[in-house]
């Protein structure tokens, strides 16, 4: 129950801060499509993207519009450091807090099941959740607060934003996905679940070696 408690206030206050300042981010990252980019600019956008999970960044917007400013693949490139700098805030924030404070947040139940079911699932959630709105950001702190192993975490986090940031990158700065936003988005969302089964295949090939020799 104080898991469920504790997502819905969290939600919530995403949520309600979306709506009180989304419309001033968009409009202050994306407002000016045609002018070109100074020299630091990337650095700024970055920096945004890594306070998407406390701030409500429209990630989306921000990410094809990198691709329109530096073009598909330096837009994707900084869209990536940006969104992989985000869920790295949130993991590590909720890392660091002590096993007294994670009970307190989601109660002694909550981090069992939750240990559990990260351990099982984890990085398959991190995965899919990236196409997804403030999921990606509650599931980042979540899997900082059950203590996921920092080496599956990151692997889950890259297999999952490289494609998303890519992809909106695309979008915003090739006409070819600009006229086929369905199938490019269908593409995109494919392979980070290619990524995480190969990176998984591997890791259980390697395992069984390991065991045999």
């Amino acid at each position: 129950m104080r898991v469920f408690i504790t997502g819905l206030v969290a939600s919530g206050l995403m949520v309600g801060a979306f709506f009180l300042w989304g419309g001033y981010f968009e409009e202050l990252l994306v407002g000016q499509p045609d002018a070109s980019p100074s020299q630091w600019d990337w650095l700024f956008v970055v920096g945004l993207l890594t306070l998407d999970v406390l701030l409500p960044i429209p990630a989306t917007a921000v990410l094809a519009s990198l691709g329109m400013a530096y073009g598909p693949w330096l837009g994707g490139a900084i869209g990536a450091l940006g969104t992989f700098c985000a869920g790295t805030t949130g993991y590590l924030l909720c890392r660091v807090l002590n096993e007294r404070a994670a009970r307190f947040l989601i109660g002694e139940h909550g981090l069992t099941l939750g240990r559990e079911f990260f351990s099982r699932s984890g990085g398959w959630v991190i995965v899919i959740s990236r196409w997804m709105i403030i999921l990606p950001e509650l599931l980042s702190c979540f899997a900082g607060l059950v203590r996921m192993p920092p080496r599956e975490y990151f692997a889950a986090l890259l297999c999952g934003v490289v494609p998303l940031s890519f992809t909106y990158s695309f979008l915003g700065s090739t006409t070819w996905a600009k006229e086929h936003p369905w199938l490019t988005l269908a593409l995109s969302a494919a392979v980070p679940v290619g990524l995480w089964a190969g990176r998984q295949w591997v890791f259980r090939r390697e395992k069984t070696d390991d065991e045999a020799g």
